[in-house]
């Protein structure tokens, strides 16, 4: 939340506080002293019954399975893990470890295994559904989850995986850092270590691979505490209760009629504010206020205090955030339903993103699905190649049209752009080629225009009459076709 001034006006101005671990708290109580009273820990939930159950018939004889899941980045601790497996290989155990999960540090790992010639031992098998995930849950013997702090101080708090783990009755391997104590009972659950460790991580995997029984015990009792407290009917109670206190103190008022909004809105799709590959966005934002072009700009990730700015502070203000990362996870594994739909929608495009980017893009389509229906939203527009992935999902999901503009370098590979771009209305790109295929609905952008070495004459002339005039004429037409795009819907 950037600075602990901000927090603490924040939480200060709250009715109430919910974090999601005791540990968590005590962070924001030593930060927000004058809160401390009303800050309170209420625990994730599981709904077990969207959980496979354990299997309960033996298990075939062969080598034992470790699995951990997660995304491939420092603070799961993959490199720590793989030391492990290691150590067990050299005292010549019969394992595989299966790594689920994709993200920036593959390379790396890949580099690792084949330099620990792990390669017959570990699998490291990318992004799976959650269904594909839950039957490895089922079906490995041991769930490891080696978590550290990064270089940058980030970690994981309270990880949802460990939980299920524990839900499908398979002793956890972890360590003492943040809240994991809170769900994984030294002992009881599962076995913690300290992070960074590897040598007493492999140790903990070597007690659990020699004694199949205490393997047992552990996963049960895992499975009674996840049952008996972390059911999400049970954790939500503290939740109900504090809400139910706020209301009694102060009833909702409820909008009159002309506060509610009528008209279609165009929405608008930043990933980040500001954003240093959109230089113009600020122009085009201001654009579509001149024009009267009803919209809501929805951010994705909002600015630390050192990016804000006196110049856009108004806009600021305006923008619609995401909530945080508990709250769009919790949406993310309540609605299984529509998961499976992204995920086959995914499933048949004959390009695929990066599974990271999709599941990324995917967590905040559901959030914005939501929201877009209290906004009345009537088209989707995509503000970078990044953001168009959302829109594609909000697309399925809601049957919106939607349209995108695309910057210079796009994160997106050509095939998959031009696949996402034959689904858009309408948009904006620089590169002519791109605009042949994209049809009438398709305009050449001029904020991002570049010469060629026989046009720098004619192109210094655009550029000064786009900066002199704030390329008033471009974003004249642009708002045109976005009011005609949300009209018709």
């Amino acid at each position: 939340l950037g600075q602990d001034d901000l927090l603490r006006e924040i939480c200060n101005a709250a009715e109430f506080v919910a974090v999601e671990t005791d540990y968590s708290r005590g962070l924001l109580q030593e930060r927000c002293p004058e809160a401390a009273g009303k800050i309170y820990r209420v625990y994730n939930g599981l709904d077990l019954t969207h959980l496979p159950t354990p299997l309960e018939e033996e298990r075939p004889l062969g080598p034992t399975i470790i699995l951990s899941v997660g995304r491939l980045v420092p603070f799961k601790g993959f490199e720590f893990l793989l030391e492990a497996c290691a150590e067990l290989d050299r005292r010549n155990f019969d394992f595989r470890c299966q790594i689920v999960g994709d993200g920036p540090l593959r390379e790396k790992l890949e580099k690792m295994v084949a330099d620990l010639r792990l390669g017959q031992r570990v699998e490291l098998c990318g992004s799976l559904s959650q269904g594909e995930v839950y039957a490895k849950l089922r079906s490995c013997d041991i769930f490891a989850l080696a978590c550290v702090v990064d270089a940058e101080g980030a970690s994981d708090v309270f990880p949802t995986v460990i939980m299920e783990a524990m839900a499908c009755a398979k002793p956890v391997v972890s360590t003492t850092l943040a809240g994991i104590p809170e769900s994984v009972v030294d002992g009881m659950t599962g076995l913690l270590v300290p992070p960074q460790d590897w040598e007493a991580l492999a140790d903990v995997l070597v007690k659990l691979v020699r004694d199949p029984a205490l393997r047992s015990r552990l996963g049960n009792a895992g499975r009674v505490r996840m049952t008996n407290e972390f059911q999400v009917s049970k954790t939500v109670e503290p939740l109900h209760q504090l809400f139910a206190d706020c209301l009694a103190r102060s009833p909702v008022r409820v909008p009159s009629t002309s506060q509610v909004a009528t008209a279609k809105q165009s929405a608008y799709l930043i990933d980040r504010w500001p954003d240093s590959s959109l230089p113009f966005l600020e122009m085009e934002l201001r654009a579509l206020q001149r024009n009267e072009v009803p919209h809501v700009a929805f951010v994705m990730h909002p600015p630390v205090a050192s990016e804000l700015s006196a110049r856009t502070n108004d806009l600021v203000r305006q923008f619609e955030y995401l909530p945080d990362a508990m709250v769009v996870e919790a949406e993310w594994q309540a609605d299984t339903a529509s998961l499976r739909e992204l995920e086959a929608q995914r499933a048949n495009q004959k390009h695929r993103p990066p599974s990271d980017l999709f599941l990324e893009q995917a967590r905040c389509a559901l959030i914005l699905r939501r929201l877009f229906r209290q906004h009345n939203i009537g088209h989707v527009h995509a503000t970078s190649s990044r953001t168009l992935l959302g829109a594609l999902m909000l697309n399925k999901l809601l049957g919106l049209t939607i349209s995108a503009a695309i910057e210079e370098k796009p994160i997106l590979s050509e095939p998959v752009l031009r696949e996402a771009l034959n689904q858009c209305v309408g948009g904006r790109s620089n590169d002519r080629e791109l605009l042949a295929r994209g049809g009438s609905g398709f305009m050449f952008d001029q904020t991002l225009d570049k010469p060629s070495v026989n046009d720098i004459g004619p192109w210094l002339t655009r550029k000064a009459r786009i900066e002199w005039t704030g390329a008033r004429p471009f974003w004249q037409e642009w708002s045109e076709r976005l009011l005609g795009w949300t009209r018709s819907s």
